[in-house]
């Protein structure tokens, strides 16, 4: 299983850019702090609210120089479907979205619910030598807050003590 403080697994997978049918890869985001977001699939509904919410934040990731890469266990054809949807998803989803129909993606980062072949809500920080720094892993049921993974890759981003609730430009703890 994939633990903090470790090299987060190689992965290379299919995923939804911008509508295209794309190659991704853990060589594209070397160098760069990046965030890995799992939910369980598409057309449901605790999961379009965490989707619309990392993509209103998109623009404060990519300012602290941080990259967002969503990931669920279907195809690309199901994501395509989905995110073009405009009742569903108002605004363009801009992020790439992983389509881990093989569930190795999944697997590799032991965030696979394997009896329903779906992955658990997880969201894992890496930061730029590819190490993990935060790993999060929600039951199904249970949403996530993008504004809590942005401000703790922010905490991890500053080098200090952070203490709860910090946000960017406070002082430090101690």
């Amino acid at each position: 299983m994939t633990m903090v403080g470790q090299q987060a697994p190689k992965w290379r997978a299919t995923a939804y850019v911008n509508g295209e049918d794309k190659i991704i890869s853990s060589d594209d985001y070397k160098g760069k702090w990046h965030v890995l977001y799992w939910y369980p699939l598409d057309f449901t509904f605790v999961c379009p609210t965490e989707i619309r919410g990392f993509q209103s934040l998109l623009n404060d990731f990519k300012d602290d120089g941080i990259e967002v890469v969503g990931c669920s266990t279907d195809s690309f054809f199901s994501h395509k479907a989905w995110f073009g949807d405009r009742t569903t998803f108002a605004e363009k989803i801009s992020h790439p979205v992983v389509a881990d129909t093989s569930h190795e993606f999944s697997k590799a980062f032991g965030v696979l619910k394997e009896d329903l072949g779906a992955a658990f809500r997880a969201t894992v920080i890496i930061d730029p030598q590819g190490v993990i720094r935060s790993m999060v892993v929600n039951d199904l049921s249970a949403g996530r807050s993008p504004a809590e993974t942005l401000r703790t890759v922010q905490a991890l981003q500053s080098g200090g003590l952070c203490g709860a609730d910090w946000k960017k430009g406070e002082d430090f703890a101690g």
